[in-house]
């Protein structure tokens, strides 16, 4: 197991600096993130001094329902990523990542479970897109897209920074995302864990039985 614990200051300064640079076009195949790495990492699990509150959303879920995050996940372990389906590398593979550890869970524990996709890219992510797009990786995922202005704040609070869409100078279309992953607990509800983009499978797969039972991975 590989951890790390951090003051929630230093925390917000590591990151801001976190962000992947995610496009779309014709050459998908080449790596198009360009993240800028936490000086010394190589940690998996970051153990948060005084974890997050967990942000106050209110966004639409792949059924066209309103979800309030917080109301909707209360006492139960929740991971929360933000990012975008058009994202040819790092949000696949982060949220298969996510699928095959849950699959190793009991039955019991994989349905307390809530894995959270904040879309970065809600024009283009409606909810049928969205659940089109985690349909492919896990049905029970759980989806959500609405006014960017609100997903943009609901980030910020995690210390996840995340730009509008844009296009790059070869007409791509580019979305710049923190790639962090939020562990909260089913205990507390305080997000006390966070995972970079580094982590593996097997990173999860050890992890995620504590945080199913709100203890320290």
């Amino acid at each position: 197991m590989r951890k790390k614990t951090y003051a929630v200051a230093a925390l917000f300064a590591a990151a801001a600096l976190t962000l992947s640079a995610c496009g779309s076009g014709d050459d998908s195949n080449k790596p198009v993130a360009d993240v800028s790495a936490e000086a010394g990492s190589g940690k998996a699990a970051t153990v948060l001094d005084k974890p997050f509150e967990k942000p106050d959303l209110v966004l639409t879920d792949t059924t066209g329902e309103k979800y309030d995050l917080r109301a909707q996940t209360k006492g139960r372990p929740t991971l929360v990523y933000f990012g975008y389906t058009h994202c040819p590398d790092v949000c696949p593979l982060t949220m298969n990542n996510l699928a095959v550890a849950k699959r190793q869970l009991p039955k019991a524990e994989q349905d307390k479970l809530r894995v959270v996709f904040v879309t970065t890219d809600p024009d283009r992510d409606t909810p049928a897109a969205l659940g089109k797009w985690l349909k492919g990786i896990d049905s029970d995922f759980i989806g959500l897209t609405g006014d960017f202005d609100t997903i943009q704040a609901g980030a910020r609070t995690l210390g996840i920074s995340i730009e509008p869409t844009s296009k790059d100078k070869d007409g791509k279309v580019v979305s710049v995302h923190g790639t962090q992953v939020i562990a909260f607990s089913p205990k507390t509800d305080g997000g006390y864990v966070l995972y970079g983009e580094d982590a593996t499978v097997d990173d999860y797969t050890k992890d995620l039985p504590k945080i199913a039972e709100g203890k320290t991975p």
